[in-house]
């Protein structure tokens, strides 16, 4: 009687480990993802390990497996946010034509930037923090090593800018200090009365910084 040959893995052969590795990173990621959600539908302080479970479909014990406490989970969100949202703006700036109004497009991607909902996860999680020490002592470390890393890919993305460190820095305060207003202003219901006008005023003066 001829041997039967070996049942193929299910995994396709992969090793064990490496298979467990992967399946253990995209847990996390899928619950990661579920607390941003969280935050965002339910705002932090009214956000549970119970409700994160809920959202990412698992039971609470499973999910406690990979973060025994929601501050575990919470600093593996931030984390994740950060590097979601260097990522994104990274791609929308490179994707701007060679050809094209880099002030007009760069200062449209900076607005979707903070328009999409990583944003308003991390506002909420800032926002938090204010009065919550333990959020605090997790959000303002990852805060910091993101303000560097978002400052040198800027440098990188815009080196019609080189040589004009002061300008550089000015304008970066100031597209920033707009930009985020009227993300917070649209959260809050009072978003100011003409947008394009502030987003036109904007672009004028990064030419004028540019250019001066």
């Amino acid at each position: 009687m001829a041997a039967k040959a070996p049942r193929k893995p299910r995994n396709g052969g992969q090793n064990p480990d490496s298979w467990q590795a992967q399946k253990s990173a995209s847990t996390r990621n899928q619950i990661v993802e579920a607390a941003i959600k969280a935050f965002v539908r339910l705002g932090y302080a009214n956000t549970t390990t119970t409700h994160i479970a809920e959202q990412a479909g698992l039971s609470r014990g499973a999910m406690l497996h990979h973060f025994p406490s929601k501050m575990d989970i919470v600093k593996a969100a931030i984390e994740y946010l950060h590097e979601k949202r260097l990522t994104a703006f990274r791609r929308s700036v490179v994707e701007i034509p060679p050809d094209a109004d880099r002030v007009k497009m760069a200062t449209e991607a900076y607005l979707a930037h903070v328009q999409h909902p990583m944003f308003v996860a991390f506002f909420e999680l800032s926002v938090a923090a204010r009065t919550d020490e333990d959020l605090r002592a997790i959000l303002r470390p990852v805060q910091d090593e993101f303000n560097v890393h978002w400052y040198k890919m800027a440098q990188e993305l815009f080196p019609e800018w080189d040589g004009k460190t002061e300008a550089f820095d000015l304008a970066l305060d100031l597209a920033e200090s707009i930009m985020e207003g009227i993300a917070v202003s649209q959260l809050t219901h009072h978003e100011p009365r003409n947008v394009e006008r502030l987003l036109e005023y904007l672009e004028q003066c990064l030419r004028e910084l540019l250019n001066g």
